[in-house]
């Protein structure tokens, strides 16, 4: 009787739409590697000791492009995701090429997600579980039970 693998059943491989490295000086030189594909984000740290990170796209709340002068003479951004994740609250996406490019990417594709899956905006943030949380670190809560909008 041959043994099947029953993980496999489970694992599907996505194309791989976008991936870098955060950058120093335009110099890919780090061991933070970012990706994402049709359905989620990943990021992953280290090199001796390793960290993987995953974020599903539809459950992006705010996206954020920043840019510093060193930045724009390097050619590289700063992508900031505000998410409805418990693990990854906010995921940035620090010094990556192309950043406009990967910013609009990324809306797009949120939205897509969304718009499958028939999920809003507003009805993730009663089960987000960031309830009278300061995600930007204003000091000021940003989400509080009962906001909707």
């Amino acid at each position: 009787m041959a043994n099947t693998d029953r993980l496999s059943e489970y694992v599907k491989e996505e194309p791989i739409l976008w991936h870098d490295r955060r950058r120093y000086l335009g110099l890919p030189l780090s061991f933070t590697r970012y990706s994402f594909d049709s359905n989620k984000f990943y990021l992953k740290r280290g090199l001796f000791n390793t960290t993987s990170d995953e974020v599903l796209l539809y459950r992006v709340l705010d996206i954020r492009l920043s840019r510093t002068l060193w930045q724009k003479i390097f050619g590289v951004g700063t992508i900031v995701l505000k998410t409805a994740d418990q693990t990854t609250p906010v995921l940035e996406i620090k010094s990556v090429k192309d950043s406009e490019r990967v910013k609009t990417a990324l809306s797009n594709i949120v939205e897509n997600e969304r718009n499958e899956k028939r999920v809003l905006g507003k009805e993730m943030f009663g089960t987000a579980g960031h309830a009278g949380i300061d995600l930007d670190g204003d000091g000021i809560p940003d989400i509080m039970d009962g906001d909707i909008g």
